[in-house]
This record gives C-alpha cells, sequence and structure tokens, in this order.
C-alpha cells in the first residue's frame, strides 16, 4: 500500500458473510451516503450477507483484507443488456481511505474484468465525492465522464494502457520502497535472542551492529542478562522504551512464531528472522513458514527469511551491520542478494580479501515475504549502487522480475548465478530478454563485479592485449575468441607510434609483447596507444614478475594510462593476485586484477556482451493486425467440447494453417508449453537432427517484444541457415518472427492453453513468408484439440 503496509486482495467467498456485516458496520455515515449515492438507508444483515455470494463470472466481488478484517471491497455487475458492460462500486473503510486502496481495488477488478470479457466499467460518483473520482482521473485507463451534475457518470476502459501500466509500476514502486525502509535504513534495532557469549549468534549480531557504526539504537532482548556486548538489554521486545523500525530474531524455530506475535505487539516494523528449522525440514517447517509471512503481512510488517544471515546497509543513512557474519564488507558500489545463508558467509569473507566493496547485502533465506524483487526495486533508485549481484534459486514471480530488472539492467548492471535444473533454458531464456548478465559460479560472478564496478562496460568486443611473457597472450588470445572477443591488428599509426618508443626486440602486434625487459614507461607508452587506437574498445595488461622491475612502478604507469581513456576499461593479469589490490588503486581509479588470463578475458566477454544489449534499440510488444480475440475465445469452447479446430483458432490470430507442399524450404517447428515456474515457454528450432540430436532450440518467455522475436530466431547454431549464409538461400524471416510474435499474444491473450505445437513449419525463401502445415492445441485440464 502507499504506506508500506501490505493488503491481500481475493474473491470474495461464502464464508465472508459475516466479515462483510461488521464491514459495513463501521462505515461513517459520509461513506454510506457516497455507496448508495443519496441519503444513508440501513440495509438489513441478510442483505449483506448474501453480497458474499457471487457466481465470479457475471458478479464478481474483490476484498482487501485488513489482518482478518475487510478494509476495503470492489464488486462488479455485468450488464445483460451489454455484455461487455458491467457497473462497478467501491467502498473503503474510513480509516483506510487515503493509503491507496482505491487505486488498488481498480487496477485489480479491471484486470478480472478483462479476463472475463468485460471491456467497460461503469461507475456513478457523487459530485463532492473527490477522492474516487481522482482514483478514476489518475489511474492511466481511458475514462470518459458525463457531464457535470449531482451525479457524475463515469466509463472506464479497461484494456490495459501504457499509461495505466506505468501509474500503476510506479506506485507499486513507492509503496514497495517504503515497506523496505525500515528494513535498510532503521532508527533503532532490537535483537531477540541476544546471547551472553561471544561467538554465538544473538551475540556477534549485537556485535555487529556497534563494530558497523549503527548510529541509531540497539536493544538487546534477552530475560536473563543485564547486557549483551557492552550493551543494556531488556526481558521482552514489548518492554523497550521505543517501538523499534527492526528486530533480528535469533531464538529456537518454535519460539520463532510467539516472537514475532510480540514483534507485532510492540510495533516493530519490519523482522529479520535469522532462525533456521523451517522450510529446510520439510512440509511442516514449509507450513509454519508460510503461517508466518501470513501473520507479518497481515500486520504490517515485512520479514526476511527465516534461514538468513542478516542484512548489511553501508550508506551512510544506515551503517547497518545486523548480521553475525565475522567478515563485514567495506563500503563500495556493489549490492548483492544471496538465497542461502551459509554462502552469504563466504561470500563477505571472499569480497573483503578481493577488496571488492559493497553498498549492501541482504541474505533473504527461504523469501517468504521479502524477496529478490523488492530488493532490486530499493537498489534500482540507491544512489549508493552501480552493480546488483544476484544468487537466486528460486523465483517467487518471474515475470514481475524480468518486468523490473528490464528496466533496471540499461542503467545498472545486474550479474545473476543460479543453480540451473530442469528449468534451466527457462531461465536463460528470462536473463536473456531481462539483460541480466548470468555467469556460470559464484568467482565468475565476482570477476564481473570487479571490472563492471571499477570499469565501464567496453564499447566494441575489441581487445588489445599486452604483456611481458608471449605464453599467457597467447592463453589470453583464445579466451577472448572463446568469450565472443576479437584481438584484431592494431592500426597502422598505432603500430608506427610502438616502433619508436618500445625497447628493440619487442613484438609490435596483437599482442604487443614488451618481453621481459619490459620497464613501467614502455607499460605506459604501450598502453596509451593501444587505448588511442579506434579499433580498440578494452585493453587486458599482463604483468608477470621478472627479477628486475619494480611492480608499483609498473601499476602506477597502468593506471596513469587508464586514467587518460576513462570509456575504455582496462583489466589485469597483475602478479597472479587477485582483486583491487592496492597498488592498482589511486584517487578513486581502480584497475581489477585476475589471477590467471582467462577470468580476465571472460569478465571482459560478458560485460561487451552486456554493452551489446543495452546499446540495441528496446523492443516493444507490438499491436498486430487480423486478430480476433472473441472469435478465439469461443473457439475455445469449441476445442474443449471437441468440435473446433486449432487450425480454427490459430486462423483468429492471423496464423493460417495450409496444405503440405508449399514448396523449397527449411521445416521447423513452433511450440509453447507452461513451464511451472515461468508460465508459457515458446520454443524455435529446425526439425530433424538439428534439434533432436544438437540440442539447438531456443526459448523464449512470454509475452515477446519484437526484439524477443528478432533475436529468438537468429540465436540459433543454424542461424546462417536462416539467414543466407553458408551457401543456404535463406528464409522469410520477417514472417517467422511475426508468427512468433502472434503465437505470444494468442497465449497471453489465451491463459486457458497450456500447450501449442506447430509441426512442420516449413520456412520458405525471403518475401514467400512461411506455411504452418499441422497444428495442436491442448487446454488445461483437457485433451488435446484437433487439428490439420
Amino acid at each position: 500500500m502507499r504506506t508500506g503496509r501490505s493488503t491481500f486482495v481475493r474473491p470474495v467467498r461464502p464464508e465472508d458473510a459475516d466479515r462483510l456485516v461488521a464491514f459495513v458496520a463501521g462505515l461513517s455515515r459520509q461513506t454510506l451516503a457516497y455507496r448508495s449515492l443519496g441519503p444513508v438507508v440501513r440495509v438489513r444483515d441478510d442483505v449483506i450477507r448474501r453480497g458474499a455470494h457471487v457466481d465470479y463470472l457475471d458478479e464478481l466481488a474483490l476484498v482487501a483484507l485488513a489482518g482478518d478484517d475487510i478494509a476495503g471491497l470492489v464488486r462488479y455487475v455485468r450488464d445483460p443488456r451489454e455484455p461487455e458492460h458491467a457497473e462497478v462500486t467501491f467502498t473503503i473503510r474510513d480509516d483506510h481511505q487515503s493509503e491507496g486502496f482505491g487505486r488498488l481495488l481498480l487496477e485489480h477488478i479491471a484486470a478480472a474484468a478483462r479476463a472475463r470479457g468485460i471491456r467497460v466499467l461503469e461507475a456513478d460518483v457523487l459530485a463532492d465525492n473527490t477522492r474516487m473520482i481522482n482514483v478514476f482521473l489518475g489511474s492511466g485507463f481511458r475514462v470518459e465522464a458525463g457531464p457535470p451534475g449531482q451525479i457524475i457518470h463515469f466509463e472506464i476502459a479497461v484494456d490495459p494502457q501504457a499509461q495505466a501500466l506505468a501509474r500503476a509500476e510506479r506506485r507499486e514502486q513507492t509503496a514497495v520502497r517504503r515497506s523496505l525502509r525500515p528494513l535498510l535504513e532503521p532508527r533503532s534495532v532490537a535483537v531477540i535472542g541476544a546471547n551472553r557469549e561471544p561467538l554465538t549468534i544473538g551475540h556477534e549480531i549485537v556485535a555487529n551492529l556497534r563494530r558497523g557504526g549503527f548510529t541509531g539504537s540497539v536493544f538487546p532482548v534477552n530475560p536473563h542478562a543485564g547486557q549483551v556486548a557492552e550493551v543494556p538489554a531488556y526481558a521482552d521486545v514489548r518492554d523497550l522504551p521505543e517501538a523499534p523500525d527492526l528486530a533480528l530474531v535469533a531464538v529456537r524455530a518454535e519460539a520463532v512464531p510467539g516472537v514475532v506475535r510480540d514483534c507485532a505487539e510492540a510495533g516493530v516494523k519490519a523482522v529479520v528472522v535469522v532462525s533456521s528449522g523451517f522450510g529446510e525440514t520439510g512440509p511442516a517447517g514449509r507450513a509454519a513458514e508460510r503461517e508466518l509471512a501470513r501473520f507479518a503481512r497481515a500486520s504490517g510488517m515485512r520479514l526476511v527469511g527465516p534461514n538468513c544471515m542478516g542484512v548489511v546497509n553501508t550508506t551512510p543513512a544506515a551503517r547497518l551491520a545486523a548480521t553475525f557474519s565475522p567478515a563485514l564488507p567495506a563500503p563500495g558500489r556493489v549490492a548483492m542478494s544471496s538465497q542461502s545463508g551459509p554462502l552469504g558467509l563466504a561470500v563477505l569473507d571472499h569480497a573483503r580479501r578481493l577488496g571488492l566493496g559493497f553498498s549492501g547485502f541482504v541474505s533473504v533465506g527461504h523469501a517468504v515475504d521479502v524477496s529478490t524483487n523488492d530488493l532490486l526495486r530499493w537498489w534500482e533508485e540507491d544512489p549508493a549502487t552501480s552493480v546488483i549481484l544476484l544468487h537466486v534459486e528460486t523465483f517467487g514471480n518471474p515475470r514481475r522480475f524480468a518486468r523490473i530488472a528490464r528496466r533496471i539492467a540499461p542503467r545498472k548492471p545486474i550479474i545473476a548465478v543460479h543453480p540451473g535444473g530442469p528449468a534451466d533454458s527457462a531461465v536463460s531464456s528470462l536473463f536473456a530478454q531481462s539483460g541480466v548478465i548470468r555467469t556460470r559460479g559464484l568467482q565468475e560472478l565476482f570477476d564481473v563485479a570487479l571490472l563492471l564496478s571499477h570499469q565501464p562496460p567496453p564499447p566494441g568486443d575489441r581487445v588489445a592485449v599486452i604483456t611481458n611473457a608471449g605464453g599467457p597472450a597467447a592463453l589470453t588470445v583464445g579466451a577472448c575468441a572463446a568469450n565472443g572477443l576479437r584481438v584484431p591488428p592494431l592500426g597502422e599509426r598505432t603500430r608506427q607510434r610502438l616502433s619508436r618508443v618500445l625497447a628493440p626486440g619487442a613484438e609490435i602486434g596483437n599482442p604487443v609483447d614488451l618481453t621481459p625487459t619490459a620497464t613501467a614507461a614502455h607499460y605506459r607508452q604501450a598502453l596509451d596507444a593501444a587505448l588511442a587506437d579506434d579499433g580498440i574498445d578494452a585493453a587486458i595488461v599482463l604483468f608477470m614478475p621478472p627479477l628486475t622491475d619494480k611492480p608499483d612502478e609498473v601499476a602506477s604507469a597502468i593506471l596513469d594510462a587508464a586514467a587518460t581513456v576513462p570509456e575504455k576499461p582496462v583489466v589485469t593479469s597483475f602478479l597472479g593476485s587477485a582483486g583491487i589490490t592496492g597498488p592498482l588503486r589511486r584517487d578513486g581509479l581502480a584497475v581489477p586484477s585476475y589471477t590467471f588470463p582467462e577470468a580476465a578475458a571472460a569478465s571482459l566477454g560478458h560485460a561487451a556482451a552486456y554493452q551489446a544489449w543495452r546499446s540495441t534499440a528496446a523492443g516493444v510488444v507490438p499491436d498486430l493486425p487480423g486478430i480476433d480475440v472473441d472469435r478465439a475465445r469461443s473457439l475455445l469452447t469449441g476445442i474443449s467440447e471437441g468440435t473446433g479446430t486449432a487450425a480454427e483458432l490459430l486462423a483468429a490470430y492471423g496464423i493460417p494453417v495450409h496444405e503440405p507442399g508449399q514448396g523449397p524450404g527449411l521445416d521447423a517447428f513452433l511450440s509453447v508449453g507452461s513451464d511451472p515456474v515461468f508460465g508459457p515457454v515458446i520454443s524455435f528450432g529446425l526439425t530433424g537432427g538439428y534439434a533432436d540430436l544438437m540440442a539447438d532450440v531456443a526459448h523464449r518467455v512470454t509475452p515477446l517484444s519484437d526484439r524477443d522475436a528478432r533475436e529468438m530466431v537468429r540465436s540459433l547454431r543454424a542461424a546462417p541457415l536462416l539467414e543466407g549464409r553458408a551457401g543456404a538461400p535463406g528464409v522469410d524471416l520477417a514472417a517467422l518472427e511475426e508468427t512468433v510474435l502472434r503465437l505470444s499474444a494468442m497465449v497471453e491473450d489465451l491463459p486457458e492453453i497450456a500447450a501449442l505445437d506447430l509441426r512442420p513449419v516449413r520456412l520458405l525463401p525471403p518475401g514467400a513468408g512461411i506455411a504452418v502445415t499441422h497444428a495442436t492445441v491442448r487446454l488445461a485440464h483437457d485433451t488435446p484439440g484437433g487439428s490439420r
């Protein structure tokens, strides 16, 4: 909500009858007058109770709950004369009328109405009910208002408008950030389960809060201790001199629910449950943590965990080290969310050894409430954060993740590691569509973070290699090729410049081999020349430890050269060291070093691919002509009854099904499957050995933009056959991309479709289109529909 509190929105149920009676009884006379458009008339309880019984199609009511009580109610009733129109009414409890319930319920009822074939919601509002009028006018939907009078008639078109979606997203962004402020920028912190013994979790959290420089109040809670880590302790969270913004809970699992209830009574706004013994123990533990999340949300608290290691925010506004980790990160520009508590300990220790500074670190544990999506929203607007790292095991809402990541990634790189599994191809597709850099492991995650937190992404993929040893340079060239980078010849002017300044015996090519006798001056001159070359986008500098040179002087020369061309990144393998070493850091400038040059090349390859994604025009989900959604919906009923065909359904979306034998071309397939995590996933590949033997299949998560469709069909290893290279005539890529977009629109509009398979699809020469010759469709909880 606007206040940062949570509400649960769901359809009304018959068992809500008593809640409805209590809800109406608590409304003021003014609110009742606004609802009834005139003088207040007492409504009998039996009439109110009947409002809990709806058919969920022609009549639907949604309730928004505050705890177990109804705080807001919206109801539509379809007009039997105009089935695409429905009358809608809103009622918000008086004590919640400034919290955004009206706009929230309008967004939900509009989506529900749209899914049930309703296109226009109609509402009559008293002219002095300015709050409700502002809800309609500020919604972003297309709204038509009748002439001014005592009662104003509104018609609200519920088709999803870009403006409505943008305003809803902005409202959600503001509400989430507000709800996280007590967690990430608290003014006071309670530690429940604080222990007098050092090296225990409860003790180390209190000690770290002091060691990290937290400037607010710290309240250890332990009924058996007078003080913890030299801080006075209290017997109960309800005995504290003030209601803390944040509470960390480090008690036995069976005691956690009672402690969280005590926190709610004390007015705590956010809770971090460090305790384990929940979802990882089995079904009973998962049920317990779900109930914990439900209670926290109903009480207006945000909850991190359980089974996590805490929260760190090094920004000056917070200076919060609410964790038991023995390694605390230095301030920096990187923020990270980790779903593993024990892994978080190793992460912070490794980051400290690399010299990688953090603006924030949150161990979300089982993420029953606060999720990666929430944290992305916080760090999106955090000026102290420029790079975001994610360790993601599961996705709470993949589509929301994609929407948020697409918005953030053009400005702040998001680097993620995911363990993979049955949905690995869908995960890769989700990341690729969203601009997220996916790494193969934690070491690579930190390698890329080192580069992007201290150097810019390269403007292109052309790399200069400067070295004092030939063997490592050859490895670097191979690693560049393996990571999508090129090591092109230097320009003639650059070669002439180098020949004048380098020592005899130096190899002036690319790599530039300075030989083991190279001095710091040689490194400076070579790097200056390479970075000034218009045909070079980045440099990898290798410095192996010769016996006679001074490494600090070489490091200073590298820094001096890197500072002259700040838009081109420089990375090193310097003395086999890893991280941001002292000699390679000065006055806000740092050049990362990697133990082996292959890691430097891999990091640079990820950064170059990210920059290429960021520089490509953003895609849009186009409005395609020739789509008859109403016809398609009517066909779904026929297919489920065995009278309709997949061909008719496809025709409603402008995809004709042809007879076989449409001329020469490649045969392919397009299919849609419903992934249990990601929802509809579109797959594309060539039939035969390409897909079966080489696993050459491209996947994308719906909805697809035109950019997604373009990248999808060109991402196959067999793409040269489609594009007319490798001696092949090529196919009509534009027609193929349009068909992919039409399939995406179909499964977005018709969620009843569980699976769809177009096979074979004949890909005809450029300008000739494509020919779908066979199609099958399967509806959810139904048998396959026929096709030809």
